[in-house]
């Protein structure tokens, strides 16, 4: 019995992560994109290093698309077999693969009309919205806390993860040559007191944690703080006749935002500008959002009684490509939210070439931008910024805002592992080295459990303490076992 990390190990994007029993089931927790560098990520969202037809069942943390975006993908490869998650995260993907395939074929057409590409092999998007829509026929919902069998002896069961709309931990309960075996997953795992949903539940006993680490090395600033912040970088943007551009995640920090500014708007802490949310897909998951109150925390019930916090004087939702351009006309202040949150696609990338070169405007950051992202590169200031394949001068002031995050930090992930009873070993994923490292050095201080970081690729045996599968180096020319798992 194993696991082996195939994604989201030392880096932050294309979580994968694969147990196999000895009976010959194998569970692919989480089944995501890899984000950064275009040419490298687009040839391991194109290939996965094991048979896709050979995973007995799939395990979707939550949503977002460095979790989910591959699973149209793993379908197309031959894998028939369910993806368990809850009801919100199924609704939301149901809207955000198709989202997904409709960029990779928009990208596709717009990449392959480039006169230098004549006579180059065109670009095939990795799957098509009829690829996405086919897909969800292997979905099935599950509420939190109903325990549901993958195998006469493998059990798992959901908890609130309190990161964005549905997402999950997974306890998966294995019986494994009379031995019972208890690995948890947290995903992405949320904070306390984030707006809207419920706090992030706990674990009570595992052999195994399988922990996220994004925030591994830092703090953030308090929660509270985030809409003093916001108003903050609002009101000295207006106050220059400059707009506000916000790249956010279309899932729960759009929403987050949307539900800050109305507070805001209503406490009269910010001008009533016009607020544009330009994302279609932002547009469908606020839908989304309206359907699932069993996520919600009891302040955003209580709001909703009174009135609708995701619709206000000033908002408006664009919805053609048509309404998104007029926003370039727009001259008086205001704030534009769009995707991707990255800045890896969508309309976002218009928005930033139109306004990053006047310094009136500020760029807010309020998220996690990963390596190699045209987000991170913003984050980083550097002088110039490639969009579209052209360099812009970096004039636009950009703030960020750390208070936004929907991850938990350092002490968060600390005070979530430490109560958990009978840990053997605890591995750390979905964080960049520094950060993943940093959180294994102050976890190894404890001296309660062993910490590993694996590398991508590292198989770990669950039966021998979760020791390390040391494997011998595969000549040139050979395939490796991984990739077949027949």
């Amino acid at each position: 019995m194993k696991i082996t990390f195939y994604g989201a190990a030392r880096a932050v994007t294309g979580s994968k992560h694969l147990v196999e029993t000895s009976s010959g089931k194998r569970i692919l927790m989480d089944c995501g994109f890899f984000q950064g560098r275009r040419k490298e990520s687009a040839e391991k969202n194109r290939n996965f290093p094991f048979d896709p037809s050979s995973v007995s069942s799939v395990i979707l943390s939550h949503a977002h698309i460095d979790h989910s975006g591959s699973i149209p993908t793993l379908i197309k490869k031959g894998y028939k077999g369910d993806v368990f998650t809850t009801f919100a995260t199924r609704d939301l993907c149901n809207t955000m693969l198709q989202d997904s395939g409709h960029i990779q074929e928009t990208d596709a057409r717009y990449f392959n009309k480039r006169p230098y590409l004549k006579g180059l092999q065109p670009i095939e998007p990795l799957y098509t919205v009829e690829d996405a829509i086919k897909s969800m026929e292997h979905f099935r919902g599950v509420n939190f806390h109903q325990p549901f069998w993958l195998h006469r002896d493998i059990q798992a069961e959901f908890l609130v993860a309190g990161h964005v709309l549905g997402s999950a931990l997974t306890k998966l309960t294995i019986r494994e040559d009379d031995q019972i075996i208890k690995i948890g997953f947290t995903g992405d795992l949320g904070r306390k007191g984030l707006p809207i949903l419920r706090d992030p539940e706990y674990f009570d006993d595992l052999d195994y944690l399988i922990t996220e680490s994004t925030y591994g090395d830092r703090l953030h600033d308090p929660i509270e703080d985030s809409k003093v912040q916001l108003a903050k970088a609002i009101n000295r943007t207006v106050k220059r006749g400059g707009k506000i551009i916000i790249p956010a995640f279309s899932l729960e920090r759009t929403q987050e935002l949307v539900y800050d500014l109305h507070i805001l708007t209503d406490q009269k802490e910010i001008p009533e500008i016009p607020i544009y949310i330009d994302s279609p897909l932002s547009t469908n998951i606020t839908q989304i959002f309206k359907m699932h109150p069993e996520c919600y925390d009891k302040e955003t019930h209580e709001t909703f009684t009174r009135e609708n916090p995701f619709g206000f004087g000033k908002l408006k939702y664009t919805h053609s490509a048509e309404e998104s351009k007029k926003l370039n006309e727009v001259r008086q202040p205001c704030v534009i939210i769009s995707a991707s949150g990255m800045c890896e696609a969508g309309r976002i990338r218009h928005h930033l070439r139109n306004n990053i070169t006047d310094p009136k405007n500020t760029i807010l950051i309020v998220g996690f931008m990963a390596e190699n992202t045209l987000g991170r590169k913003i984050v980083e200031q550097n002088r110039f910024i490639k969009i579209f394949d052209k360099m812009y001068p970096l004039r636009a002031e950009v703030a960020v805002l750390n208070s936004f995050s929907a991850h938990a930090d350092r002490d968060e992930l600390l005070g979530f592992i430490k109560p958990i009873k009978n840990l053997k070993k605890v591995f750390i994923v979905h964080g960049e080295e520094g950060q993943a490292m940093a959180l294994a050095n102050t976890l190894r201080e404890w001296k309660k459990f062993k910490v590993e970081v694996p590398a991508e690729g590292d198989s770990f045996d669950l039966m021998n303490n979760g020791e390390k599968i040391e494997t011998e180096e595969i000549p040139v020319g050979k395939k490796s076992s991984n990739y077949d798992l027949k």
